[in-house]
């Protein structure tokens, strides 16, 4: 899935990630725990090699309870992974960061060299405001807009940790589909990046099957639409999203519907489970090898034949 947004100080970001790397003890990466495996960059886990990393799942006043602790258990599967479940809304969770890492590290957090650690995420996953919070002043900007971090810095913790903020970088080829339909319905990318509509009906399709109960209380809908496009016509209808002649407004009811999900003014909502993940991982890497081959077997079929 090809999404039309990769700003140019991206690119930078990438780069500077890689130099930056080899210097650091831990890797700090923040997720939106609404989308732990979507809000991944998978760029990490390849150049982290054995380094430690701590995935934050922020944003988890947001997110199913239930579901942010299975995927703490799926994530810590992995070699060299910790996670913890926090929110900027309540900034005592944060604490609990600066403690693993110190954790992690007992000597070096002791040493005059202290410890070393590099924050990264997708734009709009709340990385600059956990850090003014981890700082307790004003450094990073924040925004409801993605992308407000430009440039890479770094900030003085104290007791013994220093952190290294990089730009939110999202990657410009998003294999999986609907990764990115879930990235645009958190608010991870630009509304110009991809339909509103579209997006409203992938999440309208997700939450008529997963939180039913959550969309009959927020609209009051008895009984509950079987499709979509009609959830959404019944919004639009409800909400008063209409055009002359009392036409539904299908442009506005999806911008509603999404506004108020992003807000969680639908109930705590997680978009992703890891065996729904797990799935879309094998049909992707499916769909990736046929592909390949289609395009071994067209090169091979332009050789020139050896005489």
């Amino acid at each position: 899935m090809q999404i039309q947004w990769y700003p140019g100080h991206m690119h930078k970001a990438s780069k500077q990630i890689r130099e930056t790397l080899p210097h650091v003890d831990v890797i700090i990466e923040v997720l939106d725990a609404r989308i732990p495996s979507s809000s991944t960059n998978p760029m990490l886990s390849t150049l982290r090699g054995d380094k430690p990393c701590i995935k934050v799942l922020n944003k988890s006043d947001l997110a199913d309870p239930v579901q942010t602790e299975r995927w703490q258990h799926y994530l810590e599967q992995e070699q060299g992974v910790k996670s913890l479940a926090i929110s900027c809304q309540q900034p005592i969770t944060l604490k609990q960061i600066p403690e693993l890492c110190r954790r992690l590290f007992p000597a070096k957090a002791k040493s005059l060299k202290g410890i070393h650690a590099m924050i990264v995420g997708i734009p709009n996953v709340g990385k600059s405001t956990l850090i003014n919070i981890l700082a307790n002043r004003i450094i990073a900007k924040t925004g409801n807009e993605p992308a407000i971090t430009k440039a890479q810095q770094r900030i003085n913790l104290g007791d013994g940790i220093t952190l290294s903020d990089t730009p939110g970088v999202l990657w410009p080829n998003i294999e999986n589909r609907n990764s990115g339909y879930r990235l645009a319905a958190t608010g991870a990318i630009k509304e110009t990046a991809m339909q509103n509509d579209d997006v409203a009906h992938f999440a309208a399709e997700y939450l008529l099957a997963a939180y039913p109960d959550n969309l009959k209380n927020r609209y009051r809908l008895e009984p509950l639409p079987e499709t979509e496009q009609e959830l959404l016509e019944q919004i639009g209808r409800k909400r008063g999203c209409l055009r002359g002649g009392g036409q539904i407004d299908m442009e506005k009811a999806s911008k509603l519907l999404l506004t108020e999900l992003r807000a969680g003014h639908l109930g705590r909502i997680t978009l992703e489970t890891p065996e729904m993940m797990e799935r879309e991982y094998a049909e992707t890497a499916r769909i990736q090898a046929e592909k390949a081959a289609k395009r071994a077997a067209r090169k091979q079929k332009r050789r020139p034949r050896e005489s």
